[in-house]
């Protein structure tokens, strides 16, 4: 769940641990970065998965985009890849890439149609013609943030033998577009707990394409999970593959 609040540089050394990449997620990304010559990996984190696909062999230019600077001080540590802070808007490149995607859910911290527009069509200047945009979002249909309460805890080792806590809390909840929540971390370690505060957009399947369309891509295709099922009401994603035109 990359987001601007990783810009406390604690935090973002605790991303990987407490928040570690589902095996589906790596095994729908990966084979696409690896068929593809030149990457953009837009809210990019920590640059896990870039530095992956380096590690498996991509021979390609790799460049991965984040707005949180803690965030691109850990990406750093991963050689031979490009790193540049800053959000997707800023993009400058013009018809650079074959591929660019957003991961992690970054696509839904895009919570403005302006500031939608904007990343896109940035995106979209990024990219070659015929060039692919993957992305996925969470589906609204799902509800996700009905669990996010207190009672979901999550729990890691911060790498010096203390255990760092994270409970959830819904500020606002679901008013059609947005969910506003907390994350409070908390460690024996520390002096006082840390408060985290998000707001992401959920946007339908309709949605996405008409802002897609406006944008320069055509959708390609679209599916439920990362395992490729079909998009219905109760999939918990919206995975998108789309195609500059």
């Amino acid at each position: 769940m990359t987001d601007r609040q990783y810009s406390d540089a604690r935090l973002a050394g605790l991303y990987d641990r407490l928040f570690p990449p589902a095996r589906a997620t790596g095994d729908f990304y990966l084979p696409l970065i690896m068929a593809a010559r030149s990457v953009l990996d837009v809210g990019c984190g920590t640059g896990a998965l870039l530095a992956a696909a380096r590690d498996a062999g991509h021979a390609g230019r790799l460049c991965g985009l984040d707005p949180a600077a803690a965030m691109l001080a850990q990406a750093c540590a991963h050689a031979g890849i490009e790193w540049i802070c800053g959000g997707a808007a800023a993009l400058s490149f013009s018809h650079e890439f074959d591929l660019a995607i957003m991961t992690g859910h970054a696509f839904q911290v895009l919570v403005g149609d302006a500031e939608l527009r904007a990343a896109l069509a940035a995106v979209r200047a990024a990219l070659e013609e015929g060039g692919r945009f993957a992305f996925e979002t969470r589906n609204p249909q799902a509800r996700a943030w009905e669990r996010w309460t207190p009672q979901r805890i999550l729990q890691a080792d911060d790498g010096q033998g203390n255990t760092v806590r994270v409970t959830f809390a819904i500020e606002a909840p679901f008013d059609g577009r947005t969910v506003t929540f907390s994350q409070i971390y908390q460690s024996p370690a520390w002096d006082a707990p840390c408060l985290s505060r998000s707001v992401l957009r959920f946007l339908d399947a309709a949605d996405i394409a008409r802002f897609l369309a406006e944008a320069g891509f055509v959708l390609e295709e679209q599916f439920g999970d990362f395992d490729r099922g079909p998009l219905t009401p109760a999939s918990p994603e919206i995975v998108t593959i789309a195609r500059a035109r």
